[in-house]
C-alpha cells in the first residue's frame, strides 16, 4: 500500500503516528512493516536485511549508537578513531535560529539538524544576499519543536531524548555537470563493508540517482523500489580504497552501521553514520537482494 499518495503531507504522517505512542515497539513495528513493505515482519527468526534492521531496534541498545546518531556529537567518535582530518569544517553549533547573526556566515554555507534525516533537515545556501532567511528560519523552528521521544516514527531509539540543535557547516562545492555532490554509503557488518549507495544528481528533499554496488565497485542490477535509479556512469573515486578503510574502521564497533562519505577533489570527507537505513521499510527489486543483505547482517544473541 502506498500511503504516501494517500497522506501526501511529511508532517501529517509524523503527527498520526504521533498518536500510536502506547501501543508497545514490538507491535508498532510490526504495524508499520505490514503497512509499508506490505510484509508480515518475522521478529522470531529474521532472515530479509529489513527484517533485521527491525530486530535492531528493539533488541541492540550499545550506548555508543546514541552517540553516533547526532550530527554533532558524533564527530568526538571520528576524532577518537583517529580520522579528524576528514571532518567538514563547522561554523557554529547553535539552540535556535534566532542564535544565528547571518552577517557573520560565510557566501555559502550547509544548516543542518544535528537529529534530523534526509532533505527535509538540511538547508543549502548557495548566495547569502539571496538567502531567505525567513524562510530558513520557519524551517528550523520546526526542527527545534519536534519532538524527541522515539515513539514517534519508526521506533529509532537512538534519538529518544536528544536535543534538536542547529549545525552550520561549510557549504561543499560540486558540479552539477558531473553529478553534483555524490553520496557514497558504506554498508558494514560487523566492520567489514559488503555493498555501497552510490548518490547523484540530488534534489535536495526531493529524488536523486540511486544505485547499489559491490564493495569492489560493480555496480549490481538492483534498484530500490522507493527511490530513483541511477542513470548516470559515476567511475570509481579516486582513494576509493581509503574510502572503504575509513568506513570499516567507523563501523567496526557495531553489528551493522552505514558510514556516508565524500570525496570532494580527491579529499575524503564524512557525512554521518546511521543504523537503521530508511527507517527498514523498503522494498527491492528483486526482492531477493533483501535476503542477500540479510545474510551479511550477523545479528548479535
Amino acid at each position: 500500500m502506498d500511503y504516501k499518495k494517500w497522506i501526501r503531507s511529511r508532517r501529517m504522517r509524523e503527527n498520526i503516528l504521533k498518536l500510536f505512542f502506547w501501543i508497545p515497539d514490538k507491535y508498532m513495528l510490526q504495524l508499520q512493516y505490514r503497512i509499508k513493505t506490505g510484509r508480515k515482519l518475522d521478529l522470531k527468526h529474521p532472515k530479509r536485511f529489513t527484517e533485521k534492521l527491525q530486530w535492531y531496534k528493539l533488541y541492540c541498545r550499545m550506548p555508543l549508537m546514541r552517540d553516533c546518531a547526532d550530527k554533532y556529537e558524533v564527530r568526538s567518535y571520528v576524532r577518537e578513531c583517529g580520522l579528524e582530518d576528514i571532518l567538514v569544517p563547522i561554523i557554529g553549533i547553535y539552540n535556535t535560529p534566532a542564535e544565528i547573526d547571518y552577517n557573520k556566515l560565510p557566501e555559502k554555507f550547509v544548516l543542518k539538524d544535528t537529529l534530523g534525516g534526509g532533505g527535509n533537515a538540511v538547508i543549502l545556501c548557495r548566495d547569502r544576499k539571496q538567502f531567505d532567511i525567513q524562510k530558513s528560519r520557519k524551517q528550523m523552528s520546526y526542527w527545534i519543536r519536534e519532538s524527541t521521544s522515539y515513539k514517534k516514527g519508526g521506533r529509532e531509539w537512538v534519538y529518544g531524548g536528544r536535543k534538536h540543535r542547529i549545525l552550520v557547516e561549510q557549504y561543499l562545492e560540486s558540479d552539477p555537470q558531473k553529478g553534483g555532490l555524490i553520496d557514497y554509503k558504506f554498508f558494514c557488518f560487523n566492520g567489514t563493508c559488503a555493498y555501497v549507495y552510490v548518490i547523484a544528481d540530488r534534489i535536495v528533499g526531493k529524488k536523486a540517482g540511486f544505485g547499489i554496488f559491490t564493495r569492489d565497485y560493480q555496480k549490481l542490477s538492483v534498484v530500490r523500489c522507493d527511490e530513483k535509479p541511477l542513470e548516470r556512469e559515476v567511475k570509481k573515486p579516486k582513494y576509493y580504497k581509503q574510502m572503504l578503510e575509513i568506513a570499516e574502521r567507523l563501523a567496526a564497533p557495531f553489528p551493522e552501521a552505514r558510514v556516508d562519505l565524500y570525496n570532494v577533489e580527491n579529499k575524503i570527507l564524512f557525512g554521518e553514520i546511521t543504523f537503521f537505513d530508511g527507517s527498514g521499510y523498503m522494498n527491492f527489486e528483486p526482492d531477493e537482494f533483501d535476503y542477500t543483505m540479510g545474510e551479511k547482517f550477523i545479528l548479535p544473541k
